[in-house]
């Protein structure tokens, strides 16, 4: 089976979601009848908890809960900023300013949605304890240690925009007295550790459907976690045996995809590159088995000879762009001087699509026109981006549009869902891990251990599929002065490594919502974020104009107000500053 869709009849028993839902929540369509524990606790039972489980990885009906991470991880790190208009989903304002309040309803709405997948994956634990005979040890644990892979993985979501939460053991009852005594007390990063390594122990090497998780998927992720941990001797362990032997759950060898933008068309899902993704599916009567939170993250107004006519959100940042800019040797320019005048690509910024438009000259890293949309550029099939005509509110979100995840205009009606108020949804998966994304986590390991050259090897793995992009104009030219090239020197300063493994994952997972989280662990957000506001904030005064970071308080969201008074502030503690 290439996709693992979405599959969910109305016959799950509803698990509760941590502190506030009802069971009518835990399925899209209401149940029409009732199952005894017997039929649930059979194989087919659990496989259909279990698919349950793996539908709620997207967010669903909470779209703040989605791996993308779009606000929490892209818009807080200045991959973007939130654009469109300031009075559309005012929630996400304070968040991109570093004013986040514990009463903002999207902070609930990921708390929430992320619980709701931990209640999912608790339900199959609880069902496997009482399962049919007829199950066998094997298949027993096979299902396990898929619903304590994604049960972590939610913990980890919540993690690093929370930091400490409770965990809830799925043999506590949701109505018992050890269920409201649960506080947030405890580090959640052993236990996540702990969790992955069990799923990479007991999940095989490949899958029958290719969207369920599989031990190398296990393994990535434990790595990841290890990294987090400042475990690098154990996640450069990890990440060798992944680089060296791992597979994709239908059974290629991991890889990079020859051309960049070919990861994010939708034939190509499942492909070589794709660690684990949520599966996608268009036109199945649901958006929300498509991408639910992408609706709004396509262009504005582009009518017939553009993507999803809605809703100009998620506007790549004028430092981001810039980022893209490269020496003559074609190597990122790792001083920061990329942000200054001589060096800005150029943005067309308060420029009327009436008015005449010269491209920017400089050179640049290719990967930048397939992650950021810019006035003069092909826009994937379909046309040159037109600059201000397919912008809502340039002055408030700037002049560029994102570009990942969007589907091309040959995918209109396959890998686009036509069902809703919007054609902005698609049946592209988002790959929550990638295999670029394991080389420069590794690179970044080896660096930490000392280890140069190897995190030199990785990085230029890298940057060599970044030099094979063929982004043409009409006449057969190249769309802009695209310079790339690998490091050819070898690296012996442990700093100047650093930097440049970390300015990779900048440019090689921009927008795909890692850059907020990637500083953090880093302890360099003060830094960085200061340098990003110190121009975006002055270009967007109306969006942005005033912001600041605040250490010791913005590394962390505040925790839903609403979920504190449901447990008690003496169980459920504030995050510092909130």
């Amino acid at each position: 089976m290439k996709r693992f869709k979405i599959q969910i009849a109305a016959m799950l028993a509803a698990g509760s979601m941590l502190f506030a839902t009802s069971c009518e929540d835990f399925l899209e369509v209401p149940a029409v009848g009732q199952l005894s524990e017997a039929q649930l606790t059979t194989l087919e039972g659990l496989n259909a908890a279990l698919i349950a489980a793996y539908s709620q990885v997207n967010g669903r009906f909470q779209r703040m809960a989605s791996p993308s991470n779009w606000v929490w991880g892209s818009i807080r790190g200045g991959d973007a900023n939130k654009g469109t208009d300031p009075g559309d989903f005012v929630s996400i304002n304070p968040i991109q300013r570093y004013e986040a309040f514990s009463t903002i309803d999207i902070l609930e709405e990921n708390w929430n949605g992320n619980y709701e997948g931990i209640a999912r994956n608790n339900n199959v634990l609880r069902l496997l304890d009482k399962k049919n005979a007829s199950v066998t040890d094997a298949q027993a644990r096979a299902i396990e240690a898929q619903a304590r892979f994604l049960r972590a993985h939610h913990y980890f979501q919540l993690y690093r925009n929370f930091n400490k939460v409770p965990i809830v053991p799925h043999t506590v009852d949701y109505g018992s007295e050890e269920f409201r005594n649960l506080s947030n007390d405890q580090e959640l990063l052993p236990y996540i550790e702990a969790e992955f390594r069990f799923a990479a122990d007991n999940l095989p090497a490949t899958q029958a459907q290719v969207g369920r998780v599989n031990s190398w998927a296990a393994k990535a992720y434990l790595g990841k976690v290890l990294l987090y941990a400042k475990k690098y001797a154990e996640a450069k362990q990890v990440f060798d045996d992944v680089i060296a032997n791992g597979r994709t759950s239908n059974n290629l060898r991991y890889g990079l995809v020859p051309y960049y933008d070919d990861m994010f068309r939708g034939a190509n899902d499942n492909h070589q590159e794709s660690v684990w993704a949520y599966q996608s599916a268009a036109n199945t009567g649901s958006v929300n088995n498509a991408n639910p939170e992408f609706d709004l993250n396509f262009p504005y107004n582009t009518g017939p000879n553009g993507p999803g006519n809605c809703c100009g959100f998620f506007q790549p940042s004028f430092t981001f762009v810039n980022s893209f800019r490269t020496n003559a040797q074609g190597l990122p320019l790792l001083d920061g001087s990329y942000n200054q005048p001589a060096n800005r690509v150029v943005n067309d910024m308060g420029i009327t699509s009436a008015q005449a438009f010269t491209p920017d000259a400089g050179p640049l890293d290719p990967r930048l026109d397939h992650t950021v949309g810019r006035r003069g550029i092909p826009y994937l099939d379909w046309q040159n981006h037109p600059g201000e005509a397919w912008i809502r509110n340039q002055p408030n979100g700037g002049p560029y549009s994102p570009k990942k995840y969007v589907y091309s205009r040959a995918e209109r009606g396959t890998f686009q869902d036509n069902s809703s108020w919007t054609p902005g949804y698609t049946g592209i998966n988002f790959m929550i891990i990638r295999f670029a994304d394991v080389l420069l986590m590794a690179a970044e390991a080896e660096v930490e251990l000392g280890n140069l050259e190897a995190a030199r090897a990785h990085v230029n793995r890298v940057r060599t599929r970044a030099k094979n992009s063929a982004l043409l104009r009409a006449n057969g030219q190249p769309a802009a002065n695209y310079v790339v090239e690998t490091y050819n020197t070898a690296w012996t300063d442990a700093n100047a490594a650093r930097a440049a493994v970390r300015f990779e994952r900048k440019l090689e997972l921009g927008m795909e919502g890692h850059r907020f989280y990637d500083l953090a662990r880093w302890g360099t957000l003060k830094a960085e974020i200061d340098f990003y506001l110190a121009l975006d904030a002055t270009l967007l005064q109306a969006a942005l104009g005033g912001s600041s970071f605040t250490v010791n308080r913005d590394e962390w969201l505040p925790i839903p107000q609403n979920q504190i008074d449901l447990m008690g502030s003496d169980k459920l503690r504030q995050n510092p500053g909130f």
